[in-house]
C-alpha cells in the first residue's frame, strides 16, 4: 500500500486576507506525478506556496511529508523545506555565481560542511539533470533550458521526498519544455513525488498523468480529455 505523502482536509488557503482556495481535499501518494492546471490567478502558485509553508492554512488540516502544516512552527520550516525541493518559475539562480557556487550556497545554508560530501552531492545532482560539464559556467552563459535544469538540480540537493515545480517550462520553447519535463519524469521514476503547475496543455496530452485544476477558488481532479 502506497504511503500518503500529502493529505489536505477542508483546507482554506489565503493570501493578504483574501481566500485563494477553499475546501481543498486531496491525498497524494508516494511516487505520484501530478499536474496542476488553471488560468493565471486561479491559485496554482498559492497552492504550491502553502505546501512549502510560505502561505498559511487558515482553515482545515494539512500534512506533508510528516509535517503538520496547520500547526507548523517557524523553527520547523527549514526542516520541512529540506524534504521538499522547489523549482521556482523565475529560477532564482544567483547571477554572480557559477553553477557550482549556486549549489554550494544551498548546501552550506542547509548545514553541509564536509568538502568531499559537498563535491560528491554537486556532481550527483548535475549528473541527474545532464549538466555535469557545466559546473563552472555562469547562469548568463546558459540557455533557458539549461538554467532550468540547474534549478531542478538545486531542488534535488537535500534528497527531498517531494518536488514542487511551479511552471518550470513557462518561459521555454516547446522542444526545451519536453526536455525539461523528461528530466522531471526521470526523477519521478526514481521514487520522488512530483507536483508540477503548468499551463502547457499540449504537454499534458503528450505526457498524460493525473491532473488537478484550479478554478473558482476550488481545486479538483479532471479527466485529461476534458482539459
Amino acid at each position: 500500500m502506497s504511503k500518503t505523502v500529502l493529505s489536505l482536509k477542508n483546507v482554506t488557503i489565503s493570501q493578504g486576507g483574501k481566500v485563494i482556495l477553499s475546501n481543498v481535499n486531496l491525498d497524494v501518494n508516494h511516487g505520484e506525478f501530478i499536474y496542476i492546471i488553471g488560468k493565471t490567478g486561479t491559485g496554482k502558485s498559492s497552492f504550491m506556496k502553502a505546501l512549502y509553508a510560505e502561505l498559511p492554512l487558515t482553515e482545515g488540516e494539512g500534512k506533508i511529508v510528516d509535517f503538520d502544516l496547520a500547526t507548523l512552527k517557524e523553527d520547523d520550516i527549514p526542516f520541512l523545506r529540506r524534504k521538499i525541493g522547489f523549482v521556482f518559475q523565475d529560477l532564482k539562480l544567483l547571477p554572480d555565481r557559477s553553477v557550482k557556487d549556486n549549489l554550494l550556497f544551498v548546501l552550506k545554508a542547509t548545514g553541509w560542511t564536509e568538502k568531499e560530501e559537498i563535491q560528491h552531492k554537486i556532481d550527483e545532482v548535475l549528473d541527474k539533470v545532464g549538466m555535469k560539464s557545466y559546473v563552472d559556467q555562469m547562469p548568463h552563459q546558459l540557455s533557458g533550458g539549461e538554467q532550468q535544469r540547474i534549478a531542478i538540480a538545486r531542488a534535488l540537493l537535500n534528497d527531498p521526498e517531494f518536488i514542487l515545480a511551479d511552471e518550470p517550462t513557462g518561459n521555454l520553447d516547446p522542444q526545451t519544455s519536453i526536455e525539461v519535463l523528461d528530466v522531471l519524469k526521470k526523477i519521478n521514476e526514481t521514487g520522488k513525488t512530483v507536483i508540477m503547475a503548468t499551463h502547457d496543455y499540449a504537454m499534458l496530452m503528450k505526457f498524460p498523468s493525473k491532473t488537478l485544476k484550479c478554478e473558482d477558488a476550488k481545486i479538483f481532479e479532471v479527466v485529461q480529455k476534458t482539459v
